[in-house]
């Protein structure tokens, strides 16, 4: 019955075949990605391991290499991308063979490659930026309404109706904190959906700002009991965001709204000055304070929350010298040695250099802090509050909520897809040559029209 997760791959070749491959990009594969879990697979004797996000990529990344390819501008985020996701591919090969390795190597094609490449090419230089921001931020909005159920039930119907389909592969965790359930959506996780929220209330605070939805008509009204549906899809983010309960992406979204102050000001420059003087002002006491709180010990704890920074405080004393141990390509998905003290690395960066070695370690962190630094200088050359400015710096703030987020909890399912499809957005509008819109409902455009296949506005 597993075979229902090919499904997508079939509709995603009849689209794109039909309709193009920018629209099947946006109409199946972002669906796709937001909707249905990425950890049921169809196991197919001699194949590698097939889930519903494998399936729908790799349709519309054939026709595009086909069709489109020729008009395609490499720039360095591309080697960046092809070297970390094969860094991930060689470190496990060394260490389990590639039988092991081979279903990894499928999965970071599918999940980081692909998806860069085809959200570089296809967003920016057919003028989709803001449909591509309405798909993410209207599924997502789909997904917290869902998520009522779960959060008053307990269970997420995305449970409920998949697993038959999938004997044997239930990973969900409902987990619960303040005596309320952790709302996991289709993640697989709460810390999972907590940063995939986060990024999809970004989105919406800069489709709001520019008014994007004020053409939004449902039976012919453009609101609801008096409220827009702007500020009725933006609540319903932040609903979202809370019923994760999770609180790295909370601090997250701290730091992202802290780069949109620097990009909504019109005076940036002194911003971001005032907001970096604060930020050394209290991270260094802070880090001081949270040493000393933090390193007392599990068994000296005196609170749940001063146990969990103690524990992500211990993990770091134990496994970093066994990371350095092969800094190179590190140990493999499974091979480092366990404490069974410590059996879960709650902390990504740490994951992956234990996992894949410190160069991807690094490789990760050149492209947050490269792209968000890019990301802010074009948006500070354009005008205050203007699309490429509010546009760029909500991109750049995206960085800021998976960087601070990654420190707490893990990078994986869906978080991965959104990762480099955002970054392969954000290199499409810092290396296709765009102007600002000449009306305020015009989308943004390419100066030098190219060839594409595709090139009408999806509405």
């Amino acid at each position: 019955m597993h075979i229902i997760a090919a499904f997508p791959g079939l509709i995603a070749l009849i689209v794109v075949l039909q309709r193009g491959s920018a629209f099947a990009f946006l109409n199946v594969y972002f669906p796709v990605v937001i909707l249905l879990p990425s950890h049921y697979r169809w196991y197919a004797p001699g194949l590698p391991d097939l889930s519903f996000q494998h399936a729908a990529i790799m349709p519309i990344a054939l026709i595009w290499l086909l069709r489109d390819s020729r008009t395609y501008q490499f720039s360095l985020m591309d080697i960046v991308v092809v070297m970390f996701a094969s860094l991930i591919g060689l470190s496990e090969f060394t260490a389990s063979g590639y039988k092991d390795a081979q279903n990894l190597i499928i999965d970071v094609i599918a999940s980081m490659v692909l998806p860069y490449f085809l959200a570089k090419t296809l967003i920016v230089p057919n003028g989709l930026s803001i449909e591509a921001g309405k798909r993410m931020v209207i599924l997502l909005f789909a997904v917290a309404v869902i998520s009522l159920w779960e959060f008053k039930m307990a269970y997420t119907p995305w449970d409920r109706i998949l697993n038959p389909f999938f004997p044997g592969q239930d990973v969900w965790i409902t987990t619960f904190r303040w005596g309320f359930t952790r709302v996991a959506g289709p993640y697989g996780h709460a810390i999972l959906a907590g940063i995939i929220m986060v990024v999809g209330f970004r989105l919406q605070r800069w489709l709001h700002w520019r008014g994007h939805w004020d053409d939004l008509r449902i039976f012919g009204k453009n609101q609801f009991m008096g409220f827009s549906f702007a500020f009725i899809i933006t609540w319903g983010m932040v609903a979202g965001v809370i019923m994760t309960m999770c609180k790295g992406p909370w601090i997250g979204a701290i730091g992202g709204a802290a780069v949109m102050a620097v990009g909504r000001s019109r005076r940036p420059g002194p911003t971001l000055l005032v907001i970096a003087v604060l930020a050394i002002t209290i991270s260094i006491p802070g880090f001081l304070w949270l040493k000393s709180w933090a390193g007392v010990g599990r068994e000296n704890a005196k609170s749940v929350t001063q146990e969990t920074a103690a524990y992500r405080w211990e993990l770091i004393e134990t496994y970093w010298d066994v990371a350095l141990e092969h800094a190179w390509l590190g140990w493999g998905r499974h091979h480092w040695p366990k404490d069974p003290r410590q059996p879960s690395i709650d902390n990504y960066y740490l994951l992956l250099a234990l996992m894949h070695g410190i160069l991807a370690l690094y490789l990760l962190w050149f492209t947050f802090v490269w792209m968000s630094v890019r990301l802010m200088i074009r948006g500070v050359r354009a005008p205050p509050n203007s699309e490429i400015r509010i546009l760029t710096f909500t991109l750049a703030s995206v960085y800021a909520v998976y960087f601070i987020s990654l420190a707490t909890v893990y990078l994986g399912s869906q978080t991965v897809h959104l990762l480099f499809i955002l970054t392969g957005w954000a290199e499409g509008v810092l290396v296709y040559n765009m102007r600002e819109p000449t009306t305020e409902d015009a989308p943004l455009v390419v100066e030098d029209q190219r060839p594409f296949k595709f090139k009408r506005t999806l509405t």
